[in-house]
């Protein structure tokens, strides 16, 4: 088995940094730790997780180490991995598989690595660690207590999964937690993702008409922050309720037909296949810039891209520049894959102190409840979703108002009415 494989252990000193900035940012998770250290809660537990390695992450690693973890790690997309951070983890001691700029056999022999330490509980971040195991590493199923799924994509996945009956442990939605749906996915991922097109592009937001395809948490965060820096924002949803909430929150909504003959900058933020595809791109305008705020790399089609282009050439690191028959020029960020990691850094570490929180806890959770969930993919209990908020509200020295023992009883009661 291979204690690690990264791109170079010479980054190991920037990614010490890394780390520690973000911990600076992280104060329920510190405190998590402290407490993990003093009582071991994983002693002996085989962990294995799949996620974005990140400086934040690496303050994760951290954590369930300290609480006694048998910890191995692998990177959850080929182009998010922070190098300095995923050698510093190496030079830890960490069993970390991942680098950034993987091509997809490299990417499934890390997380193959990964599961060398036969789990007993898996951390994923869009189910390719669960469904591995499901397709070709079956034998392993009988050593897995239960697993935690950390984005919107994964959960999707896990509950096809488990409606088809072939989900074979119990898995904790920590996408779905009230601590993580209305913060790290609309101001999170709102942020990140312009951060990463503006890193990438150092386009001027202002004035630009953006596109954001989808408006869920992600998207009704990164539509939102567009707004905020100037830009005039169209909303494509499919879903008339998010339609609604978008026209009634004073966006543009437009079918994807006619938005893309308007935009600058399309953001999708859907979690499907082809939102973007040929018909879109073939009326988009010249110089048009096309980004993914989604899991994975499919809701541009990039074979579409593909045959309308006649000359593709990348004019930097994160960008590839497809100049069409006609000579206008689209621009695809990331080889159209998630922009916030593959172009910035990801989720700031101060939202992540609530996530990565509520994954801390909740591995602790399946290890007190071995045996005793059902193979299906379960909320986070609400006193850890609450108990999370708590904190980081007590980090920021902000106090809660407390129920009265008279108000408590009135809504508990049903007989007091209208006087």
């Amino acid at each position: 088995m291979l204690n690690y494989k990264v791109k170079d252990l010479r980054l190991a000193e920037d990614g010490v940094n890394a780390i520690l900035w973000a911990e600076s940012r992280m104060p329920v998770l510190l405190g998590i730790r402290r407490e993990f250290e003093s009582k071991k809660p994983f002693a002996g537990v085989r962990v294995s997780a799949c996620l974005h390695v990140t400086k934040e992450t690496a303050v994760l690693a951290r954590t369930l180490i300290a609480g006694g973890a048998d910890l191995a790690l692998t990177g959850s997309n080929p182009l998010s991995t922070q190098d300095s951070v995923a050698a510093a983890l190496a030079k830890e001691g960490v069993k970390v598989y991942a680098w950034r700029g993987q091509n997809s056999e490299e990417y499934y022999e890390c997380i193959r690595h990964a599961l060398e330490i036969n789990p007993q509980i898996t951390l994923d971040d869009g189910a390719d660690l669960v469904t591995t195991i499901h397709r070709t590493a079956g034998d392993l199923l009988k050593h897995v207590i239960g697993g935690t799924e950390e984005t919107t994509t994964g959960v999707i996945r896990l509950r096809a999964l488990a409606d088809q009956g072939v989900l074979k442990y119990p898995i904790i939605a920590v996408n779905d937690a009230q601590s993580k749906s209305l913060f790290d996915n609309p101001l999170g991922t709102g942020q990140s993702s312009l951060d990463g097109v503006i890193r990438a592009t150092n386009i001027l937001m202002a004035g630009k008409d953006v596109v954001v395809v989808g408006f869920g948490r992600v998207g009704s965060g990164i539509a939102e922050r567009a707004r905020g820096l100037g830009a005039k924002v169209t909303v494509v949803e499919v879903d008339p309720i998010k339609a609604l909430k978008a026209a009634m929150s004073s966006y543009s909504v437009a079918k994807m037909s006619d938005a893309a003959r308007i935009g600058d900058l399309f953001i999708t933020a859907t979690g499907d296949v082809n939102v973007i595809r040929l018909e879109h791109m073939s009326v988009m305008k010249d110089g048009a810039i096309l980004a993914n705020a989604g899991h994975f790399d499919v809701e541009v089609s990039k074979a579409d891209l593909k045959k309308i282009a006649v000359k593709t050439e990348r004019i930097s690191p994160y960008i590839e520049q497809h100049t069409l028959k006609d000579g206008r020029r689209l621009f695809l960020l990331a080889e159209g894959r998630l922009v916030n990691l593959a172009c910035a850094e990801g989720h700031p570490s101060d939202v992540m102190d609530l996530s990565f929180s509520l994954q801390a806890l909740s591995v602790r959770y399946l290890q007190e409840s071995r045996g005793a969930l059902p193979n299906k993919v379960i909320p986070v209990p609400d006193d850890i979703d609450q108990r999370v908020a708590r904190l980081k509200l007590a980090s920021m020295g902000i106090s809660v108002e407390e129920l009265t023992e008279e108000q408590k009883k009135y809504l508990s009661s049903w007989e007091l009415g209208t006087e």
